[in-house]
């Protein structure tokens, strides 16, 4: 059985089976990326949730394994050299996957950093502006009645990268053409999540990118999307 006590953060979440990933997280844009990976690659895990409401992400326990205090971290048991790794970030966590696994990520070389590109794309780009469109639109709202200039700047930026995928998705079923990779995995809930999280559909005018919609009900439609896109539950 793995030892997993190096790691603090097990023991505000415990791990049933120290044997198998810990993935520590909640059902948010950036948290189901990691869920929906695993059950894409059928990696067994367990699936801890971090109450928000209690800020459990700034407990002592969980920023010992990310400083940063957000969702998700993961650990793996069976890291590099057979040794425990803990990882944060979820573009890292999602290439860290492709690369133990083989899968979700071209075999060549040229098309691993063309896919690892798209996963940029979407760290620096698609998640932060989608999050502060929706910030400024939704829940910050009341605080910007008199100024729209914060809603109109993010809801602008969040079309103009919708239309950079656009582009990149006319005539392909993929970011990365035939194959589903990392890359979708790593956008399709930040375009979901827009309009699930942020009533952003209109506003943005999702109806403009009829090739991104078209992928993204294919990007829903995969089994293990259905499967990873509510992890972790509520218990």
């Amino acid at each position: 059985m793995a030892d997993l006590s190096a790691f603090p953060i097990t023991k505000k979440w415990p791990a049933k089976n120290p044997d198998i990933i810990q993935l520590y997280s909640l059902p948010t844009p950036n948290g189901v990326k990691i869920s929906i990976a695993l059950e894409e690659l059928g990696l067994p895990y367990e699936a801890h949730r971090v109450d928000f409401g209690a800020n459990e992400q700034k407990s002592p326990e969980f920023e010992s394994l990310n400083p940063n205090g957000r969702i998700p971290a993961l650990i793996d048991p069976n890291g590099p050299d057979g040794k425990p790794i803990g990882l944060f970030e979820s573009g890292a966590i999602l290439y860290y996957l492709a690369e133990k696994t083989g899968k979700l990520i071209p075999a060549d070389a040229a098309g691993r950093y063309e896919t690892l590109c798209w996963v940029m794309f979407q760290m620096g780009g698609v998640g932060p502006m989608f999050g502060q469109f929706g910030h400024f639109y939704k829940y910050a709202a009341e605080k910007v009645a008199n100024n729209s200039y914060p809603m109109e700047r993010y809801r602008d930026e969040a079309k103009r990268l919708l239309g950079v995928m656009e582009g990149r998705l006319k005539n392909r079923q993929w970011i990365m053409g035939d194959t589903y990779t990392i890359a979708d995995i790593a956008l399709f809930p930040w375009v979901r999540g827009a309009d699930v999280f942020y009533g952003g559909r209109n506003v943005i005018g999702y109806d403009d990118f009829p090739a991104v919609m078209d992928w993204l009900e294919r990007c829903l439609a995969r089994p293990a999307s259905g499967r990873g896109i509510d992890i972790p539950t509520k218990e």
